[in-house]
């Protein structure tokens, strides 16, 4: 014989797990301290840098 499953709760447990998996995106998509946020831009702004210096005229 199946095993009787509540849909409801199913679909609960479903929305739940989604929800969760799209905060954890978020955390690590937004989740920088400012320190890291700020070390990041100046390594871009170096990279830039030692781009735009290398380009010839």
């Amino acid at each position: 014989m199946a095993e009787i499953v509540n849909l409801r709760a199913v679909r609960k447990a479903k929305s739940k797990a989604e929800a969760r998996a799209k905060g954890d995106e978020n955390a690590a998509k937004f989740g920088q301290t400012k320190a890291e946020r700020a070390l990041a831009k100046a390594q871009a702004d170096k990279a830039k840098r030692d781009l735009d210096g290398a380009k010839r005229e």
